[in-house]
């Protein structure tokens, strides 16, 4: 009898290792040891949760983006035996093209990613993509990167992994429309007249997800889902007017895929992150799940209900940015960000955030962009007028 081939494990780099996505992946690496090695790992400044992992995992690099904490972590001596501790912006960048890398997972909240992405691409990495913002600033860009230096972009985003996996063997030619499906966030169920008074408390209680502040914010606004379509047709090479989006208040079914034959595919799945990891990490291969599947004799229904996008302006704004095409989704992106911050904070009450997006997206008018630069300046002229409003 021939003894079974032992598959090489491979070797992750970690971007945004503290987050919610972060812990949700240590999850997935705990489950499959056998599979899964993780060789860097990196944080804005939590250098506490950082060596902890750096110990459980043994991994050989680490890296800070604030210097500060990482000067201060190495002058007391507090670095890990066995990890090279690198810093700032350019910490992350080495991360992710370390030779040792088969694929990078970049789940760094907002466009902080961005570099490390290119980056990553342009060493031929595999990138597994959990940070929206990246493609929404600057999808040509991106995807271009990876078509120069082959390298594959594994979705992370559950609606994204689950139209990535209805997609195998199908081309973008196949597909009439992709639907991404949203829970409606906190206050799905709040009467509209009542939103006036919505709380950063109130907007952080997510009835499905257990995720980070800013994006249970953009869940809540829909201004996420918005975002995602805009992702989707970056990562499937679709036109505007193929990207939906539904409510789904049980975070079951993902996305849907309707083909131009009417017929339409849907993956489902529970409403945990760990399944939408281990698949982008994983990819190709199946391995038994992190966590309990779905147990199909308890779900007693599905529903489905269309976008009110007067409830939800932010969603309308998003998809208007998508249509215009240009730097207008990066001017929504970035106007957004401030205008969320801003909320939680308590400088901005929660129907303020659209307003803010909307004025900004109406003074800033971006010439169409010819080169990364032009994004990165419309990125930097929409923060500077939705800080101005605040």
């Amino acid at each position: 009898m021939t003894a079974p081939v032992s598959t090489p494990r491979k070797r992750v780099v970690l971007l945004g290792a503290t987050g919610s996505i972060g812990e949700s992946t240590l999850r997935v690496l705990r489950a499959h040891p056998d599979r899964l090695e993780l060789v860097g790992v990196a944080a804005q400044r939590d250098a506490g949760k950082i060596f902890a992992i750096c110990r459980e995992f043994r991994v050989p690099y680490a890296a800070l983006a604030d210097t500060a904490v990482a000067d201060r972590a190495r002058a007391a001596g507090e670095v890990p035996a066995g990890t090279d501790l690198r810093s700032g912006a350019s910490g992350l960048v080495e991360l992710a093209t370390l030779p040792e890398a088969d694929i990078v997972l970049i789940a760094v909240v907002g466009t902080a990613g961005l570099a490390p992405a290119l980056a990553a691409l342009a060493a031929g990495k595999d990138l597994a993509l959990a940070s929206k913002e990246i493609l929404v600033l600057a999808g040509e860009f991106v995807m271009a990167a990876a078509r120069t230096s082959g390298a594959k972009i594994h979705p992370v985003d559950s609606e994204h992994n689950a139209v990535f996996q209805c997609l195998a063997g199908h081309t973008p030619a196949d597909v009439r429309r992709v639907t991404l499906t949203a829970s409606g966030g906190a206050f799905r169920d709040w009467p509209a007249e009542r939103l006036v008074h919505a709380t950063p408390a109130d907007a952080l209680r997510h009835p499905n997800w257990a995720m980070g502040p800013k994006i249970t914010v953009d869940s809540a606004t829909l201004a996420n889902k918005g975002l995602e379509l805009i992702e989707a047709r970056w990562l499937f090479g679709l036109r505007p007017e193929q990207c939906h989006a539904v409510l789904h208040p049980q975070s079951i079914v993902h996305a849907l895929v309707e083909f131009a034959d009417g017929s339409v595919l849907a993956q489902l799945c529970p409403s945990s992150m760990t399944f939408p990891i281990q698949h982008a990490l994983l990819h190709p291969a199946r391995a038994p799940g992190t966590e309990p599947p779905l147990d199909l004799t308890r779900l007693h229904a599905l529903e489905f209900r269309p976008v009110d996008e007067g409830r939800f302006p932010l969603f309308r704004l998003a998809r208007e940015a998508m249509q215009a095409g240009g730097a207008a989704p990066a001017v929504f992106n970035a106007a957004n960000e401030i205008a969320v911050a801003a909320f939680l904070a308590g400088r901005l009450p929660f129907l303020g955030i659209a307003s803010v997006v909307e004025k900004t997206l109406e003074t800033v008018q971006p010439a169409m962009p010819a080169h990364l630069s032009d994004v990165l300046a419309a990125d930097a002229a929409a923060r500077r007028l939705a800080t101005a409003q605040l």
